[in-house]
């Protein structure tokens, strides 16, 4: 038997259909995409930078959109009913540095203009940035006849990106509170809602009111929803493993867990395909940039860093985070530095 081929690989590449149409390496997460759209509803996912979040927030693109050729042979293509489509509105912090409230209005009103001229959903009347959220919502849905879905990447950055100045973090905090609030209201209109970014603020100061959305970040379920498992280095990247030594491999990368011992573990998908282009080994995600506003908090706090590997704490601080009150551990946690072990 012959061995496979060997494909692209996919280094950065977050556009979905690109990925399925240019020859790449993929693995099928629609088995948790599934389960995730089946249930319904608004979910928040917390993953660290570099880990996939985009790539899988644009497969849920295409896959409301009904773009049915990009997922034959993947695990939803037969359980997806294609003939209903949704429309999708794709908000995204992911680029640039924001400094004030007035750049991140800029920004929002801006990704609304650009989804108002596609969808065809004029603005009626001059209001306020929560105002035209919800029109282009309510909008869309008579338009098209179908509930809408929205998709948040980096809905957090804006923050992060602005730490070290807790003054300008909250003036931006407030700013996206007010854009995040339109989703209670319209959920007469809504179909789906999944917000990712790489920390998890907590709801009463980021998304009050929206009493329901859901936390998937530590459920079991969705631990390997972003990330690579033992099997897909196996299976699916098997063509790029001889000249490696794959117990080398797991040592260096498989370090990730979203939950207790019984989770499965995954790989960033940035280390490994850095390894299989480079063919050696090398700390490629840590090395790509680390947040300068966490080195500061470490600095600030006197953290010593190599004791890291030792650090005991209750799960309750790992989902502590906001910009007057961040536990040291979810800070770590959340931007991918430690990880559950047990």
């Amino acid at each position: 038997m012959s061995a496979a081929p060997r494909k692209k690989l996919p280094i950065g590449i977050q556009a979905f259909d690109k990925l399925r149409e240019g020859g790449y390496y993929y693995v099928d997460k629609t088995p948790q995409l599934h389960r995730l759209v089946v249930q319904g509803g608004y979910y928040f996912l917390s993953r660290p930078r570099r880990f996939g979040k985009s790539l899988l927030l644009d497969t849920l693109r295409c896959l409301f959109e009904g773009r049915e050729a990009l997922f034959e042979g993947l695990y939803i293509h037969d359980k997806w009913d294609w003939q209903v489509r949704h429309p999708v509105i794709r908000l995204s912090f992911a680029d640039g540095v924001m400094q004030n409230r007035e750049q991140l209005d800029e920004r929002i009103r801006d990704q609304l203009f650009q989804h108002r001229e596609r969808l065809g959903v004029p603005l009626r009347r001059e209001t306020d940035i929560a105002g035209e959220f919800s029109a282009l919502i309510r909008g869309t849905h008579e338009k098209y006849g179908q509930r809408v879905v929205v998709l948040v990447d980096e809905y957090d950055k804006p923050i992060l990106d602005n730490l070290l100045e807790p003054e300008r973090a909250r003036e931006l905090r407030e700013g996206l509170k007010n854009l995040y609030s339109v989703l209670k209201d319209a959920d007469p209109h809504l179909a789906f809602v999944l917000l990712t970014g790489v920390s998890k603020f907590s709801k009463v100061s980021l998304f009050s009111g929206l009493n329901n959305l859901n936390d998937v970040t530590l459920d079991a379920p969705y631990a390997t929803i972003c990330g690579y498992t033992d099997d897909d280095i196996d299976t699916v990247f098997a063509p790029e493993l001889p000249g490696l030594e794959r117990s080398q491999i797991k040592h260096w990368y498989n370090g990730y867990r979203w939950g207790g011992q019984d989770v499965t573990a995954v790989y960033n998908p940035f280390d490994v395909l850095l390894l299989f282009q480079k063919r050696q080994f090398g700390a490629y995600w840590f090395e790509s940039a680390t947040p300068t506003f966490l080195v500061e908090v470490l600095k600030q706090r006197g953290v010593f860093t190599p004791a890291l590997d030792r650090w005991e704490t209750e799960p309750e601080l790992l989902g502590r985070f906001d910009v007057d009150d961040i536990a040291t551990e979810a800070l770590l946690f959340q931007t991918g530095y430690l990880t559950v072990k047990h």
